[in-house]
This record gives structure tokens, C-alpha cells and sequence, in this order.
């Protein structure tokens, strides 16, 4: 579930973290556990098994103090800078960044009792105040060290936003704070680094990086990866097929597109390139599955439980609205690859060098039921909270008795270790641009800049929409999608809201959007990754899988304007546009492929191959985008359109492909 950045990217030749020391490695592993306990004291309430209770603060802080201060130690303070030992002043900093939050933990009674964030201590206790401020100056440099330049300066100028709101030109502008008020502010409330960002980490998002590295390392992914050849491997494409099974079940619960990529990479893009597809072919159609999981139900990425925080719903409505959607993504992904097969005349792989489904179940049947379980925790009792805790209780049990892989003492401390380094990158990152939603909040820039873009984008929301997908993209290219998220959903969401699109229906929308640079050049760390693995150029990979993926392009388009296809409305609603997605998503796909199920390769077309792909692809989108609302015309007056623009490239096609091909 963690997010990747540039650096991590294989073959960008810097190491961001550094080797510990059996010492320092030791003290990761026990602040590691102490999280997780602390976690799950908080989850089930067991207050210590001694009837103490800890408010919630004092539980942020808490957290904070045993991870945020091994940012210094895991990440040096240049990329490749004193990697092999922990210089002095990194020290200095992990003990001042620990007591600090000691501070603030013993003080976070007399703080919410006090309304420090607005009324702190000036007089009485200076020392407080001025804790605050360098507590604000350490989160932005552990931002830094995790989350890069680009995270820095943009969350480093927004916090201190505040300080020049009141010279700053409309729609910009709001009455000054001074410095030691809006410390205050970013350290003492609960919108800033113990704002949504932070919540959603202590609440939801640690239980599910333990579940998704407890499937790591039980061997769940083999276990995926097996079932998926088992299934498909011998249909056209099936290696092809394989990677979007795999990638979509392991990746939709370990929620990291570029670990996804690495991990499930190593093995369904050789098994590609033996079965016919191009190096570059194969790595785009790994990152397009490996990025679309992590918009699948049933966890998703951090992101989505940001979102439930911001919206204050179950996380289980998110899952449930992201269902549609994501079914829309991959399906399109199968009938790219399928399509791809067919004109280029591929076959399956071999039987006789798949896994049996029977021997696949037999090695692990037990990771089905945890699934199961998950599941049902997740949509049928919606206990989120509680859910991978019971999951990954349930998985290590059944692991312990029925696998060959049992744990030992090294695994867990390996466990562990995988752990405490996500934990530590993500309180970095999430407190850092808690720092930005801190800023608006005690400015109430939100509401002003809602307003001019509302006053910008006049009665046109599709324009707004437009600005929205534009800088999703923008911003997805530099920062984790957390970080873009959250920007936008303080800055974009409620203006987009106000001109009476559905709430979850737009998050979503800003979600997908920043997703989209993931396989989209120039960055495209999920395509850059698949090429490192396939030994494919970089840029090649990155326009194949925006081809491939190429409907993660309109999806949100199609939800905003029509909210039933993330389950906002009736079953009327939801049937009809369903099938017409699901028609247009085939035509777009065959239109793009240049070949259709039993029609076959649209080069029998001849001259008229290229007028009736684009035909195809015009006339699908037509079929899929929904009418009424924002669209000048009505569903029934779309769907005779799409007809009057496919039906007669498809008859073409079709008379083409039944005339005698010439030598």
C-alpha cells in the first residue's frame, strides 16, 4: 500500500535508504512492534489491558513518535550520502524529533482541555510554542527525506502560507497569522499533521499494510500467480491474461503499483514475451494491471482511505463505488489483450506447462478463505477497522498449520523490517502534507478558491472537469498520489461539488486522474518499472500501455456524469448504461487493436482499415458516455448516434473480412 517515487524506480542508480546496523535495525523492529501494539490496543479498545485509555491525540502522537523520528535514520540526507552509517546530526535529530513528540504526548490533555491551537501558552510557557515550531520544521524535513524535493517546497510553502495570506492578491487573499500561531495551529488541531492524512494512516491504512505484507511473505503471490495461469494460461493471450489476474488480485490487497510490478512482474512478463508479445508490449499491459489494482476493491491504496475520511463514510461505500469502475478497467484490459492476440495470431500457452487447479488449491486453498473473510468483514459488517487485523490473524494460523513456507523467528523479524520501513515513509509523507490541508483550514482558503473557480468556470462543469483531469495528471507526475489526492480534494473537490455533481462521484474522479501518470510518459513509474523487468525502452513501454490502458482516460468522465456507474443510483439507472459501457468499452478496444471477435483483422479493410478503426473508437466512447445531465443528449439520443457511426464500420469489417484474401 505504500507509494513509490521516482527514486525507487529500478535503474535510478541512488540509494535513498541506508544499510542499518544490526543495533539500528534492532531498534526499527521494536518501534515496528510497538506500532502495530499500539495500533491494535487502539482498534479493539483493550486499553492496555489495564484500563487506561488514550485519547485520540495522545494515540497520533503516539504513533508519530515511534516512526516519523526513523526517517533520519532509514533515509540519509543526500540519495547515496553516508548510506552505510548514521552520521552524528541524524542522530541529534531522531532524539530531539522523539522528544518532542514526548511533548506533546504529555501534554495532549492540557492541550484539547486549553484549545492550544488557537489559545496556546504564549506567556506562561514559551518553550511550548516554540516546540511547536521546530516540531513543524523536522515533519517537513522527514517529508523531504521520504517524499522528495517536489513534496518539500510545495508542502514548505503552503504551510507557511498562512504567515502572507494577507498580501497575497484575490482569490488568494485572507488575514495574516503570525508564525507562532499557525504553529500552533499545525501542531496543536487536528486538521494539520493530525489532520485526515494522519487519521486515516492511524486508523485504517497500518492494519492493511500488515495484512498486504503478511500475504508477501506467506507466499499469497505465488499462490496468485498460479491460480492465474491455471485459469487462462492456455487461452489466446493467456500469459497476457495471466499478468491482469494476478497483478489485479495481489495488487488490489498489497496496494503498491510499483511493488506489484516487481513482484508479479519477474514472472508473467517472461512467460509474455515467450508466448509473442513485444518486450515493450508486455511490460505496458504488467504496469496497466498493477495500476488499475490499485483502484480494485476489496483494499485499494492508501488513497482510498483518505478518502473515506474526507467524505465521512464507511470505507466499504468507497470499495463498493470503486467496484464498477474498476470492472470497467480491467475488462477493457482483457479485450485490448484478446483483440492483441487475435491479430497477431497468438496462442496459449502449452497445457502441459501450466499448474493444475487442482494442485494450485491443494498448495493454497486456505488464502481463499482469509479473502472470504476480508471480504466479509469489509462489506457485510463493515468493521473496517477491524478487518486485516482478524485477516491477517486468521492467514498467519492457517499459514502455520497447512503451508510449507511456516514462519520462523527470521521471518518475523524480515516481517517486521518490510513493515516498519513502509510505516516510516508513509507518517513521513502523510504528516508532511497534513501541513498543506492545515493551511487552508485555518486560513479558509478552501471556501474563497471554490468560489473564483466556480466564478472562472461559469456553467460549464465539464470545464472544470477538464481543469481537474489536467492537474490530477500534473501533479501525480511529481508527488505520491496521497499528496495529489489530498491537493486536490481541498482545492477542486467542493467546487466541482457546489455545481451538483455526487461527492463520491467526484473523489473518485480526482483519484482515477491521478493514477493516470503512472503509465503515462514522461514519468510513467509503473510503465519505467515493467521496462526494466522486460529489458524494453522505457518511452516505448510507456505510449504501449497508454494504448493498452487508454480507457482509464474516460472512465471518470463517465462516472461524474453519471454517478450510477459508481453505484449512486437506481438500478434503472445503473442496467442501461452498464451494457452500453460494456458494448462501447469492446468497440473502443477493437477500434484500437485493428481486429474484433468474429469479425476478425481489420486490415482486410485495405485503405478503409484506418476510417473504420477510428469509427469504431469514436462510436464506442459514444456508446459508453452517458446521456442526460451534462451531455447535450439525451441516453436514448446517444445510443442512436453510436449506432449511426459503429454499424456501418462494422458492416464494412464484416464484408471485408468475408472476401477471399489475396496472396
Amino acid at each position: 500500500m505504500s507509494e513509490t517515487s521516482v527514486d525507487e524506480v529500478p535503474g535510478s542508480g541512488s540509494s535513498r535508504t541506508r544499510r542499518l546496523s544490526p543495533a539500528w535495525r534492532a531498534l526499527l523492529l521494536i518501534w515496528t512492534a510497538g506500532s502495530i501494539i499500539l495500533c491494535f490496543n487502539q482498534q479493539f479498545t483493550l486499553r492496555f489491558f489495564v484500563g487506561f485509555t488514550m485519547l485520540d491525540t495522545e494515540y497520533f502522537w503516539g504513533l508519530i513518535a515511534v516512526l516519523l523520528p526513523l526517517a533520519f535514520i532509514l533515509y540519509p540526507l543526500k540519495p547515496g550520502v553516508h548510506v552505510d552509517h548514521v552520521p552524528i546530526y541524524d542522530i541529534l535529530l531522531f532524539l530531539v524529533s522523539t522528544a518532542l513528540c514526548g511533548v506533546f504526548i504529555a501534554t495532549a490533555r492540557e492541550s484539547a482541555a486549553g484549545g492550544w491551537e488557537y489559545n496556546a501558552p504564549f506567556v506562561a510557557e514559551p518553550w511550548i510554542v516554540w516546540s511547536a515550531v521546530a516540531m513543524w520544521a523536522l515533519v517537513l524535513e522527514a517529508l523531504r527525506r521520504a517524499g522528495g524535493w517536489v513534496l518539500f517546497f510545495l508542502m514548505g510553502t503552503f504551510s507557511l502560507f498562512p504567515l502572507f495570506a494577507g498580501v497575497m492578491p484575490p482569490p488568494l487573499h485572507s488575514p495574516s497569522v503570525d508564525l507562532l500561531d499557525t504553529a500552533s495551529y499545525h501542531i496543536f488541531s487536528r486538521e494539520s499533521v493530525l489532520g485526515i492524512p494522519m487519521r486515516a494512516f492511524a486508523e485504517l491504512v497500518i492494519g492493511f499494510l500488515v495484512f498486504g505484507t503478511a500475504l508477501q511473505y506467506t507466499g499469497a503471490g505465488a499462490f496468485f500467480i498460479n491460480l492465474a495461469f491455471a485459469l487462462c494460461g492456455h487461452y489466446r493471450g493467456g500469459a497476457a491474461k495471466v499478468a491482469i489476474f494476478s497483478s489485479g488480485l495481489l495488487g488490489s490487497m498489497s496496494g503498491s503499483v510499483i511493488s506489484n510490478v516487481l513482484t508479479t512482474g519477474t514472472m508473467t512478463i517472461p512467460a509474455m514475451k515467450k508466448t509473442g508479445f513485444k518486450p515493450s508490449v508486455a511490460a505496458a499491459i504488467e504496469a496497466c494491471a498493477s495500476t488499475g489494482a490499485v483502484l480494485a476493491p476489496p483494499v485499494m491504496g492508501a488513497t482510498a482511505f483518505v478518502m473515506a475520511e474526507f467524505l465521512n463514510v464507511p470505507y466499504s461505500d468507497v470499495a463498493l463505488a470503486a467496484a464498477v469502475p474498476a470492472a470497467l478497467y480491467f475488462f477493457a484490459l482483457f479485450m485490448q489483450i484478446d483483440f492483441n492476440a487475435g491479430r497477431n495470431s497468438m496462442i496459449g500457452m502449452p497445457r502441459e506447462e501450466m499448474p493444475k487447479l487442482r494442485d494450485v488449491f491443494r498448495d493454497g486453498w486456505y488464502f481463499i478463505f482469509v479473502i472470504i473473510l476480508l471480504v466479509v468483514l469489509l462489506l457485510v459488517m463493515k468493521r473496517e477497522n477491524w478487518a486485516p487485523w482478524l485477516a491477517t490473524g486468521l492467514l498467519l494460523v492457517l499459514n502455520q498449520l497447512f503451508s510449507d513456507r511456516r514462519w520462523g523467528w527470521n521471518e518475523v523479524l524480515v516481517f517486521l523490517e518490510g513493515n516498519g520501513r513502509v510505516f516510516v515513509e508513509l507518517v513521513a509523507i502523510l504528516a508532511g502534507i497534513g501541513l498543506l490541508v492545515g493551511s487552508f483550514s485555518l486560513t479558509g482558503l478552501t471556501g474563497t478558491l471554490t468560489t473564483e473557480l466556480l466564478y472562472m468556470a461559469g456553467d460549464q462543469p465539464l470545464l472544470l472537469m477538464l481543469m481537474g483531469a489536467l492537474t490530477s495528471f500534473i501533479l501525480g507526475m511529481g508527488m505520491t498520489i496521497t499528496a495529489c489526492y489530498i491537493f486536490l480534494a481541498v482545492l477542486l473537490a467542493p467546487s466541482l461539488i457546489n455545481v451538483g455533481l455526487d461527492p463520491l462521484a467526484v473523489h473518485m474522479f480526482i483519484m482515477y486522474w491521478g493514477m493516470v501518470s503512472f503509465i503515462t510518459p514522461p514519468v510513467a513509474l509503473a510503465a519505467f518499472a515493467a521496462a526494466s523487468v522486460a529489458k524494453a525502452n522505457p518511452i516505448e513501454t510507456g505510449l504501449q500501455a497508454m494504448k493498452i490502458g487508454s480507457i482509464i482516460y474516460f472512465v471518470p468522465f463517465f462516472f461524474v456524469m453519471n454517478p450510477a456507474l459508481v453505484l449512486q443510483g437506481t438500478l434503472a439507472d445503473f442496467v442501461p448504461h452498464i451494457v452500453t459501457a460494456v458494448i462501447g468499452v469492446v468497440l473502443v478496444c477493437g477500434g484500437l487493436q485493428g481486429y474484433i471477435s468474429r469479425i476478425g483483422n481489420l486490415r482486410r479493410c485495405g485503405p478503409l482499415e484506418w476510417p473504420v478503426r477510428a469509427a469504431l473508437i469514436v462510436g464506442g466512447l459514444m456508446f459508453a458516455a452517458p446521456g442526460g445531465g451534462l451531455m447535450p443528449l439525451s441516453s436514448l439520443q446517444m445510443t442512436l448516434a453510436a449506432l449511426a457511426v459503429s454499424c456501418p464500420a462494422l458492416a464494412i469489417a464484416w464484408i471485408y473480412s468475408r472476401r477471399p484474401q489475396t496472396a
